[in-house]
């Protein structure tokens, strides 16, 4: 990749980024082109040398927030090991969620707004899922795992880890966690990873040593 083209993917890292920021405070409607330029730290002229149009840009982040989400299960999915896999996986869900809360919150929002940005994201959603629950069905047709529903238990691990980003404060508030302080990843990642292996039939060799 020559300077130039590093330059660019910097740059449009950046205003992704600051894009992700924007649309989860405002959503698509009250969020301006102008407000992204500022955030990203750049004239509105140089934003549209990069983007075509808000609309488009909205779609992008839509799109990377998915990848993503499909990235940190691929990297934590271990097929001959369910604990470790169910462990990585919740582990690397909360942390993002702790790291990256306004991630959680534009889908949310997007959601909540019955999601009619979503139309050509959800055949990639669909099929990430579907790969997941495949190694779900294989953990519980070989006997490693208690039976579960494969889908079911992907949603209810998203909805503990995501708790932490979309009702941040609530947790700061009830766990006595000032602005100025994270809160507690490792409190929070190993009792929801207690709660999904339990829920497997599984205990924890790792915490037990």
């Amino acid at each position: 990749m020559t300077i130039v083209e590093t330059k660019r993917t910097r740059m449009r890292e950046t205003i992704r980024d600051a894009a992700i920021r924007e649309f989860a405070r405002n959503g698509l409607s009250g969020t301006s082109t102008q407000a992204i330029a500022d955030a990203a730290g750049i004239s509105k002229a140089q934003l549209h040398y990069y983007i075509s149009s808000k609309e488009d840009l909205y779609q992008e982040v839509l799109g990377h927030i998915l990848a993503e989400w499909r990235e940190i299960f691929l990297l934590s999915s271990n097929r001959d090991d369910p604990r470790t896999a169910i462990r990585t996986y919740i582990q690397r869900k909360i942390q993002q969620a702790l790291d990256h809360p306004e991630i959680s919150r534009l889908f949310a929002r997007e959601m909540a707004r019955g999601a009619p940005e979503m139309a050509k994201h959800w055949p990639g959603l669909r099929a990430a899922v579907d790969e997941a629950a495949e190694v779900i069905r294989g953990w519980i047709a070989e006997g490693k795992i208690a039976p579960v529903d494969p889908l079911l238990f992907q949603i209810n691990i998203w909805a503990v880890a995501q708790h932490y980003a979309d009702y941040e404060m609530q947790a700061r508030m009830l766990m006595g966690t000032g602005t100025d302080a994270p809160l507690d990843a490792a409190r929070i990642s190993e009792e929801a990873i207690q709660l999904f292996l339990l829920r497997c039939g599984l205990s924890d060799t790792e915490r037990a040593s």
